[in-house]
């Protein structure tokens, strides 16, 4: 198994609770060092040792030569070895001929945490502030500082070493604006203009963030068939985590204030949906939607059978104006597939307003979209 997921997402932590017979953590600089040099040591302390066991090999994209080292032992009969391969960079694993043992290994994502897997209630001021990171969710009263050292280190210090920011100083201009700007449409000469760092090297970084599995980009919802409203095909853009997203905005030191809490809650709970789609493997297409007049609708959740229009909104209340974009959506599906229309809000009782919209309390709908098929 390949597990991929940005670093404190808790890949190590769980790995080593499976008790593998062999651990190589590639994290810590002597081991990598050993095996960047002799990456057969690895065929070489296996055959010591006697029966089998899971073998845990963390950061594997320190030392992607290990892979084929992986694939002699795979391909043997008897297999006395299970691998696990945990990673943070798919760009690493990807470029340069790496061999991704096809057909060989089943491809996992660690995701920060979903309010299914809190031990307890969710603590909704702390999740908007902090994020759902484990250590840092559920950490004393180091885990702001911890956030801080993560977001102004790791980001940083990962880019370095993947060796692919040669000008650090417009990659944290970058990183600050692309922190300001998550949670809404892809702008690339908004952001050029802002950071002043040329529009192709904002399309790299960008990329970067992806491949270093630090950014979601959600697609603009493409209608089936003719539709007579112009659609503009801009993606929308998520940091991973919201704690990450207020650290490089120096938020995350104090409570969020009223103004800063509805856009921070919006970019939460679209983040708990796609956790949640990848955690259940539920096969959705997740989009968004909006018009050149204006209409939005945050996401757009295509399912099997239906599709799941999703307004978000971080109030106490739900308003005629607030369903407008969910009526514009529903003349854009037509006769598609049938569109349940839903709007996530920070109440407490569930309602059902005219054209069928369905108005939930945020838990509700992700217990929703959880139990159904």
């Amino acid at each position: 198994m390949l597990l991929l997921g940005p670093r404190q997402t808790g890949k190590t932590t769980l790995c080593r609770l499976l008790s593998p017979a062999r651990t190589i953590d590639l994290a810590d600089e002597g081991e990598f060092l050993r095996y960047s040099k002799e990456p057969v040591r690895l065929r070489h302390e296996l055959a010591a040792l006697t029966g089998g066991g899971t073998v845990f090999i963390d950061e594997v994209q320190r030392v992607p030569a290990l892979l084929n080292m992986v694939q002699v032992f795979l391909d043997q009969p008897g297999k006395r070895f299970r691998f696990i391969l945990t990673g943070s960079s798919a760009r690493k694993l990807r470029r340069g001929g790496v061999n991704l043992l096809p057909g060989r290994v089943i491809l996992e994502r660690l995701d920060p945490l979903t309010c299914f897997e809190l031990p307890g209630s969710v603590d909704l001021p702390r999740a908007l502030q902090l994020g759902m990171l484990p250590g840092i969710h559920l950490g004393g009263s180091d885990a702001v500082h911890v956030l801080g050292t993560y977001a102004e280190v790791y980001l940083r210090e990962e880019i370095r070493a993947e060796a692919l920011a040669k000008d650090l100083g417009a990659y944290a201009r970058f990183l600050d604006v692309a922190a300001l700007l998550s949670g809404q449409w892809l702008n690339y000469s908004k952001i050029s203009s802002e950071t002043e760092v040329p529009k192709e090297t904002i399309r790299r970084y960008m990329g970067i963030l992806e491949d270093t599995l630090l950014l979601f980009r959600i697609p603009a919802f493409r209608p089936r068939g003719r539709s007579s409203r112009r659609i503009p095909q801009r993606d929308k853009m998520l940091l991973f985590d919201v704690g990450v997203r207020n650290a490089l905005l120096s938020l995350h030191d104090r409570p969020l204030s009223r103004d800063q809490q509805g856009p921070v809650f919006e970019q939460w709970l679209a983040l708990q949906v796609l956790y949640l789609q990848r955690a259940l493997r539920k096969g959705w297409k997740v989009s968004s939607y909006r018009t050149e007049a204006g209409a939005e609708v945050d996401l757009v959740v295509e399912r099997r059978d239906d599709i799941v229009g999703i307004e978000i909104k971080a109030s106490r209340n739900v308003g005629k104006s607030d369903l407008r974009g969910l009526a514009s959506l529903a003349e854009t599906v037509r006769r598609y597939k049938p569109l349940r229309k839903r709007v996530a809000y920070l109440g407490e009782t569930r309602q059902l307003l005219e054209q069928d919209v369905e108005v939930l309390p945020y838990l509700d709908l992700l217990e929703m979209l959880r139990d159904e098929a």
